[in-house]
């Protein structure tokens, strides 16, 4: 069995998460500027077993799209061409960044990191969206 990692896909950085082998655990990855996100992942799945992506899919509050989901979109499309092998679900993001900030006050980050360190909201983002996909799988 193999890994799912989930993705959470921005304009500038992309916040990653990832199963242990057994996907009993959703752990951050990294946070990687978006132009750089094809090479990243594509070394990643060279050396470790991922089975599955899981991609934020951008919805706002009201249900509509968001103006990132032509971005997304377009990642995906161009990850199934070269990885067709590999199923993609989308999951609804709606308040995961919300939802991270809260928890790195909870989780006592100093002020001055969450103002600096912006990646830190997108693989928290990530992890938060992996979490919530493997419960509604029942994984």
């Amino acid at each position: 069995m193999g890994r799912i990692l989930a993705i959470d896909y921005g304009k500038k950085r992309t916040g990653l998460a990832v199963t242990d082998p057994l996907r009993i655990i959703a752990n951050g990855l990294a946070t990687i500027p978006t132009s750089d996100i094809f090479d990243y992942l594509t070394q990643y799945v060279a050396k470790e077993l991922v089975d599955q992506l899981v991609i934020g899919k951008p919805i706002q509050p009201n249900g509509q799209p968001s103006e990132n989901l032509a971005r997304v979109e377009n990642f995906v499309n161009r990850w199934r061409k070269l990885h067709p092998e590999m199923p993609i679900d989308y999951y609804d993001e709606r308040f995961t960044s919300v939802i991270a900030h809260q928890a790195m006050i909870a989780g006592g980050v100093k002020k001055k990191t969450r103002r600096e360190d912006k990646g830190l909201v997108d693989e928290i983002s990530a992890t938060i969206i992996l979490q919530d996909y493997m419960r509604s799988k029942g994984l």
